[in-house]
């Protein structure tokens, strides 16, 4: 991956930041581990720079992954001079190419759906021809799709969700929203996914202030999520993670809305590391817990949250500061614990907010996503 540092031009689409810059053959990656203090995008080049860029979170939230590495792909076959072979040998390289950016961070769901979609889309175009670059062509246009479609999906996750709170909290004529992690245009192809609902009740004049933590090691609260409510100019507030029990106590939040890496059938939600801690919190403050995603976080495959993978990060992320890029601060030694997610139960949560709606429990003690699902697939 190469650096572009003469990258400000086009940082900004429209009113939100811009995490990916693609046009046909070309893709770059703003590298959000450098975010607030230095503005760099990363020139992608093929497959190998996007599992490198999505390991290492120059680009990171489930839908962004999703997105960056279907794009990667995209430029690869793109800039390529030639390619001997039939279609379904062109079909098979995308494949495994696939499935090889699948492993570059296992737990959020979103890249493995879209490997799964993008799979069918080119199966299906070699089995209708026999030249390769008639894959390759269907390839790009499906994976510049997802582009698309993950704007218009985070901009209905922010409308369902906004309306909903508004519905459900009536009793208060403006709302304070805490967040964890980032969930917004960094975290997504635009406007975000928590952090498009914020937006939205900001837009709609409802928004006392967001709250967002810090999210150790890796600050994406502080670095990614301050940024963005700064830049948007959202009255908003920082945290440190430990500070979360204590600004509930005070009576300071209304709601709790994060994003999600994957959800599986029963609602059980993974999200990163210390969502569990505030859903805790939430339920002894008694304040309502949300979880903003696209369906394509589902993952029906999985009866709960215990068949889930872990992502197990660096102890370095621990030891240096920024998140395992600047210099050692603790001591040498010790060793470290470093899981990159934890699991929600679906009893903790009081809903799932979607590009589709709101799923909620409706009276009974479960979620019903499968058929919530089923519904909107019918309906689509």
């Amino acid at each position: 991956m190469a650096p572009n540092t003469n990258s400000a031009e086009g940082l900004e689409n429209g009113s939100s930041l811009q995490s990916i810059r693609y046009k046909r053959g070309s893709l770059l990656l703003l590298d959000q581990r450098k975010l607030p203090l230095e503005t760099t995008y990363m020139d992608i080049r093929n497959s190998v720079d996007g599992w490198s860029a999505i390991r290492d979170m120059v680009v990171r939230g489930a839908p962004a992954i999703a997105v960056a590495g279907a794009l990667s792909l995209a430029v690869e076959v793109s800039n390529m001079e030639t390619f001997n072979g039939t279609s379904e040998d062109a079909a098979s390289y995308l494949a495994n190419a696939l499935e090889y950016l699948v492993s570059s961070r296992p737990t959020a769901v979103n890249l493995s759906d879209a490997t799964i979609k993008l799979k069918e889309v080119v199966s299906k175009a070699a089995s209708t021809s026999s030249e390769a670059s008639v894959v390759f062509q269907t390839y790009i246009e499906a994976a510049e799709q997802m582009l698309k479609d993950d704007v218009t999906s985070n901009k209905a996750i922010g409308s369902y969700g906004a309306i909903f709170l508004q519905h459900q909290l009536e009793d208060s004529k403006r709302l304070s929203i805490l967040t964890h992690c980032n969930t917004g245009s960094l975290a997504t192809a635009g406007y975000g996914t928590a952090l498009g609902v914020i937006r939205e009740l900001h837009a709609e004049g409802v928004l006392e202030r967001a709250y967002c933590t810090e999210t150790r090691p890796f600050n994406q609260g502080s670095r990614l999520t301050a940024f963005e409510l700064v830049h948007d100019n959202i009255p908003a507030t920082l945290i440190t993670d430990s500070a979360a029990a204590a600004l509930m106590k005070a009576g300071r939040v209304n709601a709790i809305i994060v994003g999600a890496d994957r959800v599986a059938a029963n609602g059980d939600t993974a999200n990163k590391i210390g969502t569990y801690s505030l859903a805790v919190l939430a339920i002894h403050h008694r304040i309502p817990f949300y979880v903003a995603a696209p369906l394509t976080s589902i993952d029906l495959a999985l009866s709960s949250g215990q068949e889930i993978v872990i992502e197990e990060r660096s102890a370095k992320e621990l030891l240096h500061s920024r998140g395992g890029l600047g210099e050692q601060v603790a001591a040498s030694g010790i060793s470290v614990w470093n899981p990159a997610f934890d699991v929600t139960p679906a009893y903790m949560i009081s809903g799932i907010i979607t590009e589709k709606g709101v799923v909620t429990k409706k009276g009974s003690d479960t979620f019903d996503i499968k058929g919530f699902v089923q519904k909107a697939i019918d309906n689509s």
